[in-house]
């Protein structure tokens, strides 16, 4: 050999050692436990079945969403884990209903296919009334409809077109990424600006919203009916009334229609005939008898124990089906990374918090709480419109002030896109946390789990945390039928559940945990977020 190629090899012999001294320690041993018992002795679907069909959807403050929340403190117990406890953050109204009848009388009979927003008012038995279609997107609509609506059924024109029938041949219902998809994911960083958030959506309406019920309460509409986002059969449903909020008016009784029956309807009318309906709904406000929570649990640290990581999903969600892939699926992960962790007897350095929140749909609003409790906070808004509006729809306000607590968390992991199996994880700009995040992937790449891409997540329960300078993070999951099918409409049921991606799911879950309590420091955190310069 030459006397540089044995240089050459004393070098990359070096290096390859360099490099293993500087990996990410992985502790295999432990991943091979971690694996056994969420993989061979799984209660993630006992768990899921026991929130979503014990206790149905679950609307935040509703009774439902309460007993939940009791529910899983009791199981966090039953499992040893300590600290188990709730934490309230001010809301408004719970609401529920009983059952909701649709039926067409005339020209044409038969039952229409409708559900009500949450948080409207019932009919009070059933109500007949003639259908009118109109648009009302803003309050220059108001003055044209003015006395024509009394004792109506008013069809609202939606703000975008019917979306066409799919195409049998290019739909897929059912959705796994490929390899191309994840390396595509994996190269690119730089994406398209962030879709509105429903908090951008609401903060733009939110005054419009209430004074569209007054008016609609004023000039005695029957009801109203809004055409149904997703294709066919499926019921998109949302928030009506006011919100849960009791200072904000109700309105009148809202609903949700397929879209096959809202254009059936739509039709009819637009031939010049005359349509009948009748209406029947019973919906129950319940006013608090305790505030609305949070739900906490921990394995305790031993060495770093002021120091904590967490693991969140949030509890609540829309009152149709069951809530069980939003996010019924994400509470179950973190419940089921918790017992397998303490089956396991893990002896973390720091302390494992795991969180199940309410709120989330109505704009993160306990995980906001908790921030602004524990975290940070922000200055009011220098602007009176700012300040009319409820906490949670108010923009960001600098400077962030960092409570004493803030030091001590090292990360907080969220899973919410589903029962899809874990693909990757959103590593949120942290270009430090990409090494980390690859190795502790690594044992998991035969389960399909290999992906760390810088791109961010928002929209869920990280991101207010991430939002303060603490490292928050959101899992890539497989869609499977999340957004095509189930998310935030009638078919979020138990039958539309991956159980092997949950194992999965709940298996990376804990061994994230596990590494992120036990490794010498904690996660890197990027610069503390700044106001922009056009502030």
């Amino acid at each position: 050999m030459h006397p540089m190629s044995r240089v050459s090899s004393a070098v990359a012999l070096l290096l390859v050692t360099l490099q293993l001294a500087l990996a990410e320690p992985v502790d295999r041993e432990m991943i091979a436990r971690i694996r056994d018992e969420g993989l061979q002795r799984s209660q993630v679907m006992d768990t899921l079945r026991g929130l979503t069909e014990g206790f149905g959807a679950r609307l935040t403050a509703s009774p439902a969403q309460r007993e939940a929340s009791t529910w899983a403190e009791e199981r966090f117990r039953s499992w040893g884990l300590v600290n188990v406890h709730q934490e309230p953050f001010a809301f408004g109204d719970g609401w529920s209903f009983a059952a909701c009848d649709v039926r067409a009388v005339a020209p044409f009979q038969g039952p229409l296919r409708a559900l009500p927003l949450a948080w409207t008012v019932g009919t009070d038995g059933p109500r007949r009334g003639l259908v009118t279609k109109a648009k009302l997107s803003g309050e220059q609509d108001f003055e044209a409809l003015r006395g024509k609506l009394r004792g109506r059924i008013l069809f609202i024109e939606p703000n975008v077109p019917a979306r066409k029938p799919p195409d049998p041949t290019e739909e897929r219902p059912y959705r796994r990424f490929d390899e191309a998809g994840l390396r595509e994911i994996a190269a690119d960083p730089a994406t398209a600006p962030p879709e509105p958030t429903f908090v951008d959506r609401t903060r733009g309406r939110w005054t419009f919203l209430d004074a569209r019920n007054r008016f609609l309460a004023e000039e005695g509409v029957l009801a109203t009916v809004e055409r149904s986002t997703r294709p066919a059969d499926i019921l998109w449903v949302g928030g009506g009334g006011g919100g849960g909020w009791p200072e904000r008016s109700r309105g009148v009784p809202g609903l949700t229609m397929t879209v096959d029956h809202f254009n059936r309807v739509a039709r009819a009318l637009e031939d010049g005939k005359p349509v009948e309906l009748e209406v029947d709904v019973a919906a129950s406000f319940h006013r608090a008898d305790a505030p609305v929570g949070n739900v906490f649990a921990e394995i305790p640290g031993a060495g770093r124990s002021p120091e904590i990581v967490m693991a969140g999903a949030h509890l609540d969600s829309w009152h149709t089906g069951t809530g069980a892939t939003d996010n019924g699926a994400g509470v179950a992960v973190v419940m089921e990374a918790a017992r397998i962790l303490k089956t396991l007897g893990v002896k973390p350095r720091r302390t494992i918090r795991f969180a199940l929140w309410s709120g989330e749909e109505q704009g993160t609003i306990g995980s906001k709480a908790y921030v602004r409790d524990h975290i940070a906070t922000r200055p009011p808004p220098e602007s009176e419109a700012q300040r009319a509006l409820p906490e949670f729809l108010r923009p960001p306000t600098w400077p962030i002030t960092p409570k004493p607590h803030h030091a001590r968390y090292s990360a907080i992991f969220n899973y919410d896109s589903g029962s899809g199996r874990i693909r990757g994880i959103y590593a949120q700009g942290n270009a430090a946390v990409v090494p980390i995040f690859r190795a502790w992937l690594e044992p998991f790449t035969d389960l399909g789990a290999s992906v760390v891409t810088l791109r961010g997540e928002q929209g869920s329960d990280h991101a207010p945390f991430d939002e303060v300078g603490v490292p928050g993070f959101m899992f890539l999951q497989d869609e499977l039928e999340y957004k095509t099918r189930t998310w935030h409409t009638d078919l979020d049921t138990l039958d539309h559940v991956s159980r092997e991606d949950l194992m999965q799911a709940a298996t990376i879950m804990a061994s994230f945990l596990y590494h992120a309590a036990v490794r010498p420091e904690k996660l890197p955190r990027k610069p503390m977020p700044q106001a922009p310069t056009n502030q």
